[in-house]
């Protein structure tokens, strides 16, 4: 694994405008913590040949070299996200924001701080919390070691990666175990509608992660589909066919009664 090998452009910010009747919805598309946009550039790929305008930013710290990700702050991930939802409102009347992993995080924290601009959310195996982790000692931990091993890739298909890092950087770490538990707190601000995908089979985050979203998200509409051929990294997966054709359906009934 490791981001080297990368198809040219595969590991960049990644954009297309919209055409027809779909142009003026937009989808912004989260990566995880160490992974890249290839992680979402099919599923945006899918929404941009029916002619949504779709953005997939890289997060700051991601998709370079891992030690990048010891030298940024929490704050700088939703702050991007924050930007490229802008940017897409500059040509566009509603903005769905989609998630996977830590990227669902992200979403979470921008749409309880942004929901006047998001119109609906979609999460694959979302982070909120790190079990096992105490986020007290993740600092202390990291002034004695850089990394730890990848958790990456957890993919069931074969030969497929999602070109991120083959290292666990404890700094930035110690900055998503700060970033999550901002975020939880603001859970309950949460109204727009939520669609969760969720692998049986998640080798990355246990459960708890979703049954935490789906209980304290404000959302009166959410709503839960298992995978059950997939790994954490599903937008590549074997189920990625049932995320996208499901979210699309998300968008299309929301967009009809916004």
């Amino acid at each position: 694994m490791g981001t080297e090998g990368a198809p040219a452009g595969l590991l960049e910010d990644f954009a297309i405008r919209g055409s027809g009747n779909h142009e003026r919805i937009g989808i912004l598309l989260v990566h995880g913590f160490t992974g890249s946009p290839s992680s979402m550039r099919p599923w945006a790929e899918f929404f941009a040949a029916r002619g949504y305008s779709v953005r997939v930013p890289r997060l700051p710290g991601h998709a370079t070299q891992w030690q990048d990700l010891n030298r940024v702050s929490w704050q700088e991930w939703p702050a991007r996200i924050e930007l490229e939802l802008d940017e897409l409102h500059k040509s566009c009347d509603h903005v769905f924001i989609f998630g996977l992993s830590m990227g669902g995080g992200t979403t979470l924290y921008v749409t309880a701080h942004h929901g006047d601009k998001v119109s609906g959310i979609v999460l694959v195996n979302p982070m909120i919390h790190m079990p096992g982790v105490k986020a007290s000692l993740l600092p202390v931990m990291s002034r004695l070691k850089s990394h730890l091993p990848s958790v990456g890739n957890d993919i069931k298909r074969p030969n497929i990666s999602e070109y991120g890092y083959d290292a666990l950087p404890l700094k930035g770490l110690a900055q998503l175990g700060k970033f999550l538990k901002i975020t939880r707190k603001t859970l309950g601000l949460i109204k727009v509608p939520m669609m969760l995908f969720h692998s049986v089979e998640d080798h990355v985050l246990p459960v708890t992660n979703t049954e935490i979203i789906m209980a304290e998200v404000g959302s009166q509409s959410k709503q839960r589909i298992e995978l059950v051929n997939s790994y954490h990294v599903a937008t590549l997966d074997y189920d990625s066919d049932v995320i996208f054709e499901n979210s699309l359906v998300f968008v299309q009934e929301l967009s009809k009664t916004l």
